[in-house]
């Protein structure tokens, strides 16, 4: 045989090797954008503590739940991320597997799925984003009746509940706050009609911007872009969870049933809730599910956990199920 032709045929065979090696450390993501919550980054510690390269994924929850079912007969994913009622709709439909990763038993009851199928990675607990400067020598309010007082008439903003999640969950944190349940949101339609003396704006999507400017002096809105806001963007704008109470919200992972490449799933799966894992979301100031595993310089820019006791948990499977009627609802009669 011709020697260039032995040559050639032994570098295509390296490289296919190469190839068939570098597929053997994959396990794709859905739902894991580099711009969302430094995914880039947490991508990267994937990599560099379990030799597992994990490729950037755009979609969001909703097409990322859409996709695994249509790929249920052969999935493609390995694992997923996506809001905690999003992994509650996966496990109904039979499309994730139940994983247990390390790090499992540091996860509060409540922020998991008993069996595995779903377990929290960090959370977003709504508040309120007070621009101080805004208020012009008023005191930052600490609770939802504060909110209600003559004096922060047209300062106070909050997302359209009938159309944005976050102002959803809003509606929900003080319904609760307020006594009601999520079987009677009594409490959470007559605090929204009292609110309407306050003159409040209410825009039907994110107003991080209008935050820091000014034009909103009180929003509510997630921890985490308060945090960012403060940290990052250097304005005088302080978190407050109110003395009532509030709510927080899962962000959640799976391992997908059958996927192709479980065993490296699990793998990044298991630096996920690692300490250099929940490092990274700590730096991006959402809030890890793993406390112990955050830096002293990363949990300062954070609330002390006892203002954090105040954020609870809910039955989010039926938080779900019940958001249409509290739409219509406040379409109804507040709106």
């Amino acid at each position: 045989m011709n020697p260039v032709r032995i040559v050639r045929r032994a570098l295509a065979a390296a490289a296919l090797l190469s190839a068939a090696s570098a597929f053997a450390q994959t396990a794709l993501c859905y739902n894991c954008p580099p711009e969302w919550a430094d995914w880039g980054s947490e991508l990267r510690v994937i990599k560099e503590k379990s030799g597992v390269t994990v490729p950037p994924d755009n979609k969001n929850s909703g097409q990322s739940l859409s996709q695994l079912i249509a790929e249920r007969a052969s999935p493609v994913a390995d694992m997923v991320y996506y809001g905690v009622t999003f992994g509650i709709e996966a496990k109904a439909a039979g499309v994730v597997a139940p994983y247990k990763p390390a790090g499992w038993n540091e996860i509060p009851d409540g922020l998991k799925d008993p069996e595995g199928y779903w377990f929290t990675v960090h959370s977003g607990t709504l508040g309120f984003m007070v621009n101080v400067d805004a208020l012009h020598g008023k005191p930052v309010p600490r609770s939802w009746a504060d909110l209600l007082k003559p004096e922060y008439k047209g300062l106070v903003g909050y997302l359209d509940p009938a159309s944005a999640f976050v102002g959803y969950v809003g509606a929900v944190a003080v319904n609760m706050a307020r006594g009601g349940t999520l079987d009677n949101f009594g409490p959470a339609i007559e605090y929204f009609k009292a609110l309407r003396k306050n003159e409040p704006i209410v825009p039907k999507q994110t107003s991080y911007a209008r935050v820091l400017s000014g034009e909103i002096a009180i929003l509510l809105d997630y921890d985490f872009n308060a945090y960012r806001a403060k940290y990052k963007d250097k304005a005088n704008v302080e978190f407050v969870i109110p003395a009532e109470g509030t709510v927080m919200v899962p962000y959640v992972m799976s391992l997908v049933a059958k996927g192709p490449n479980p065993a490296n799933a699990k793998k990044a799966l298991d630096v996920v809730l690692s300490d250099a894992g929940q490092q990274v979301w700590a730096n991006a100031f959402l809030r890890p599910v793993r406390t112990s595993a955050v830096s002293k310089e990363a949990a300062s820019h954070f609330l002390p956990a006892s203002a954090y006791a105040r954020a609870k948990t809910v039955d989010y499977a039926k938080m779900a199920k019940v958001q249409k009627a509290f739409s219509e609802r406040y379409l109804r009669e507040v709106q």
